[in-house]
């Protein structure tokens, strides 16, 4: 019989760094947690989820009676699934009917993003797999919760390249004092666990573990490392739409999730406010510490 004391919660995608995340802390909050893995996973990606106690179900996401009974018993399912159209949309949507016909209550989608709702349609590939698996979810017989981060402030460190280390810059489009939202994975994980753990989660939580700007980004380089940082305008937001048209031609990066021109989107949304969460839904959980910008730089 089933813990009753012990919700179960069942997370795709926990193969990721994100994922893993979440699964390792819905098990420190005592929940049951059942990972969906790909069948002949490499054992190096599933050791730390056994290791966490999660409990593996190989099954692959076109095998919907398979997925259904991954699903039996879980009061939330929870998707850090990540890829295109085959994941976002297909693999996702697989995921949801198996969610459904399992009976579970809740269903948390990968969203872990800008604020799409407010985005315009086209202008950003992966913001738009999004919103269409959005239109999916919505018509579903199940509660659902999307958490929305902004960027991932780990990111900062290196994959995103606005902080330029070696020349001391911080680069930026538009307005130096635009708020940008970031937040850590751990946090955004943290996050995730209590709301997948939280009956009563509203549709759309925004959460942001520090709101900056271009200019509060080179304030922060600067006291970490003791070196001056300054702001350095690339242009505006136009230069950037050309810098995406070009992108897309000389590196289209065919089969990426993220290419260097769907990076530049990203960048695009934020300096121009588009994706900017608001209000945000931090003190939800008040025993939750946000980790500031200042800590991941210094981890650099």
């Amino acid at each position: 019989m089933a813990d009753e004391a012990r919700p179960e919660v069942v997370v795709a995608g926990a193969t990721g760094g994100l994922g893993l995340r979440i699964a390792r802390e819905l098990g420190q909050r005592g929940a049951r947690v059942t990972a969906v893995v790909r069948p002949g996973t490499d054992r190096a990606r599933t050791a730390p989820l056994e290791a966490a106690g999660a409990t593996l179900a190989p099954v692959d996401l076109t095998n919907s009676a398979d997925l259904t009974r991954a699903c039996e018993g879980a009061t939330c399912v929870v998707s850090a699934l990540n890829g295109l159209e085959e994941t976002i949309l297909d693999g996702q949507t697989a995921l949801l009917e198996a969610a459904v016909a399992a009976g579970a209550r809740r269903f948390i989608p990968s969203d872990f993003a800008l604020d799409f709702t407010r985005t315009k349609p086209g202008r950003n590939r992966n913001l738009d797999l999004r919103r269409s698996f959005h239109e999916r979810l919505d018509r579903a017989p199940v509660r659902a919760t999307s958490v929305l981060n902004g960027g991932f402030m780990d990111m900062l460190t290196g994959q995103m390249p606005l902080i330029q280390w070696r020349w001391h810059r911080v680069l930026y489009w538009g307005n130096a004092d635009q708020p940008l939202d970031f937040t850590t994975m751990d946090d955004v994980a943290t996050f995730t666990a209590a709301a997948a753990l939280d009956g009563d989660a509203p549709r759309i939580l925004r959460i942001a573990g520090e709101v900056t700007s271009a200019r509060g980004l080179a304030e922060a380089a600067s006291a970490v490392t003791g070196r001056p940082f300054k702001i350095l305008r690339v242009g505006g937001l136009g230069a950037l739409d050309g810098m995406i048209a070009a992108a897309r031609i000389l590196a289209p990066g065919r089969g990426q999730v993220f290419p260097v021109w769907q990076g530049m989107q990203y960048l695009r949304d934020m300096f121009g406010g588009h994706g900017k969460l608001d209000p945000l839904d931090n003190g939800r959980y008040p025993s939750l510490r946000w980790t500031g910008i200042r800590a991941v730089l210094a981890r650099r």
